[in-house]
């Protein structure tokens, strides 16, 4: 199976499209209000509907609560939740769509395997800046099952088919596909997928 590829940070109807157009399978929706990349309803409802059924359309929240959670997911038809790290067990229960939980990777520290439906995302971030990247290390997620789990933190067109030699389900990117904050590259986007797809 192909690496799954998720845009995430995605703030313009534009960017949405030419990310589904070059084979994004995700796009991320952030709802983070300390967030550059946030999106308004009206911002977000325009990139939804620019996503159409090309890829699935995930909405990311950071301790959010779980009436606004739900609103925006029934607004917008998102096809996945995903939650930051730190959310606790009833946050990222008993919802009708899959579930990301997106954690931080420690070294020595165990990490969970995710059941069917729900997905893990896995990143190196400063825990006290949400979205912040800083490289993953690799080393650290050797010997794991990797199945059902995004791989994300720093990364690039450059190092992607490094991840993508660890088998996980999918990699995830926000300013690696950047030309400005919030502002996706054509030629960026065009390089990272090509290069997330063709390393298996």
């Amino acid at each position: 199976m192909s690496l799954m590829v998720k845009i995430c940070g995605v703030t313009r109807p534009e960017d949405a499209v030419a990310a589904v157009e070059l084979g994004a399978d995700f796009i991320g929706l952030n709802f983070h209000a300390a967030s550059p990349r946030c999106l308004t309803l009206d911002q977000a409802r325009r990139v939804r509907d620019a996503i159409g059924g090309g890829a699935l359309a995930v909405g990311v929240f950071v301790q959010p609560e779980r009436r606004q959670v739900e609103e925006i997911r029934r607004m917008l038809a998102l096809d996945m939740l995903q939650f930051a790290a730190g959310a606790d067990d009833e946050t990222l229960a008993r919802w009708p769509v899959p579930v990301i939980h997106a954690c931080t990777v420690m070294p020595g520290a165990p990490i969970a395997r995710p059941s069917p439906p729900n997905y893990l995302l896995l990143d190196s971030a400063d825990p006290n800046r949400h979205g912040a990247r800083m490289h993953i290390t690799l080393n650290a997620l050797d010997a794991l099952d990797l199945s059902r789990t995004f791989i994300a933190g720093g990364l690039t067109a450059e190092n992607v088919a490094a991840v993508a030699a660890l088998g996980p389900y999918g990699v995830d990117v926000a300013s690696g596909v950047e030309s400005a904050l919030g502002i996706k590259d054509p030629d960026k986007l065009r390089c990272f997928i090509r290069n997330a797809k063709s390393a298996r």
